[in-house]
């Protein structure tokens, strides 16, 4: 089904899906008060159908097109703009790693990665991207070499501790790449239970971080900074959840997943919102991660944060502070909409439901035409939003945007 086509399904499903919900997450829910509304129709994972990560990541069952009084927006185009990116990070000299390999980006690749096949399925294409065909290869490769490549940032270049960072962030991200695409063949493949292995083994046993792993602290929010190894963590929770073939049930990791599992508890009712929503989105394939309330919690305080013209910022949902002093950007953007929507269906909140309805127009009206991406700004640095490096932000955008509004195939 194409996005404009999806109009007329959207209707179908607002009648279907029609009405107050009756799920409570752990107190009376007034149905006169809309927030309180939205919250009730979060129900607890075995009460009602949950979207599943998987399927996100599978290119199956995903978010909503925009509701049908909304301007269409353009598939094909924001795929057409990821494969671009993507293209270009693997060439670009600064991504280049031994064994002639690339750097798996948290800003660029990892998002590429979650999108495209479900891009893939809106756009009717059967066959993988080059750029995404060319990723897989490089994480497959340095996946099979994980003895020989050197970390992405060896102590002896970058300082004590960017070696074990670095191996942890790439364990976990390569496990994430790799269980991405598996669930959209169905098959867990043994590279991706390679990667599993590579990254179960660099697990901390004890310590503040019993549970999580070493993760790469640039200061670059908000994704290699100080608080970002519980991010990391949240992250491995979407990938075991995400792998097809029940690996989330296989009995070697249990001792492995229950470590994590209490990791995550223990944070997650402190963590910044970006991370606590990362659990959350776990938790819809994992969902004794997070207890109801907790999960209620979450979504009263994304809800909390959406601004006035149906968006979030980015700059809300953590405390930030850019290094080179100038104020960040407090505009609704593409990344934290498209972000917090994607979670929040998939945490079971309605399309039909007001706050997601007016966010799913925003994004459709503000994917930019000529380009096919939607916006977003860095954390750190004010940065030319024409450069590559200005544009990064904006991968992982146009990445969660399009899958907040890709139709259900």
């Amino acid at each position: 089904m194409g996005v404009d086509q999806g109009r007329q399904s959207v209707v179908r499903r607002a009648e279907r899906e029609g009405g107050p919900s009756t799920h409570r997450l752990g107190r009376l829910v007034d149905y006169n008060h809309p927030m309180r509304t939205a919250i009730a129709r979060v129900a607890t994972f075995g009460l009602c159908t949950v979207l599943s990560v998987a399927a996100i990541i599978a290119g199956g069952a995903v978010a909503a097109s925009p509701a049908p009084s909304s301007p269409s927006w353009n598939a094909r185009a924001s795929a057409g703009y990821l494969d671009g990116r993507m293209e270009w990070w693997l060439h670009w000299p600064n991504a280049a790693r031994d064994h002639d390999t690339a750097c798996v980006s948290c800003h660029t690749a990892v998002p590429y990665a979650m999108a495209r096949p479900t891009l893939r399925t809106a756009i009717g294409e059967h066959d993988l991207a080059s750029p995404e065909r060319a990723m897989l290869a490089n994480v497959v490769k340095r996946v099979r070499m994980w003895k020989d490549v050197e970390p992405f940032y060896p102590d002896q270049t970058r300082g004590l501790p960017k070696s074990s960072e670095s191996r942890g962030t790439e364990a976990i991200l390569n496990a994430v790449v790799l269980a991405a695409h598996d669930r959209s063949t169905g098959t867990l493949t043994d590279d991706t239970r390679q990667a599993f292995n590579n990254m179960w083994a660099l697990q901390f046993k004890a310590g503040d971080l019993k549970g999580a792993w070493a993760w790469l602290n640039f200061r670059y929010e908000p994704w290699e900074a100080t608080d970002s190894a519980y991010y990391g963590a949240a992250l491995a929770a979407l990938a075991v959840g995400a792998a097809p073939g029940a690996y989330a049930s296989t009995a070697d990791i249990q001792d492995q997943l229950k470590l994590l599992h209490e990791y995550l508890q223990r944070g997650v009712d402190k963590e910044r919102l970006f991370n606590r929503l990362t659990v959350l989105w776990a938790a819809t394939n994992l969902p004794t991660l997070l207890r109801p309330e907790q999960r209620q919690a979450i979504v009263e305080a994304a809800i909390a944060r959406q601004q006035d013209d149906g968006g979030w910022s980015l700059s809300t949902l953590g405390t930030w502070t850019r290094g080179d002093g100038t104020a960040l950007d407090t505009a609704s953007d593409g990344y934290a909409t498209g972000f917090v929507v994607l979670v929040l269906q998939q945490a079971g909140m309605p399309r039909t439901d007001a706050h997601l309805a007016t966010a799913l127009m925003w994004l459709a009206r503000h994917q930019d035409p000529a380009t096919g991406k939607w916006s977003a700004t860095s954390l750190n640095k004010e940065r030319d939003p024409a450069s590559d490096a200005g544009k990064f932000m904006s991968d992982a955008a146009t990445a969660y945007a399009a899958l907040a509004l890709v139709e259900p195939h």
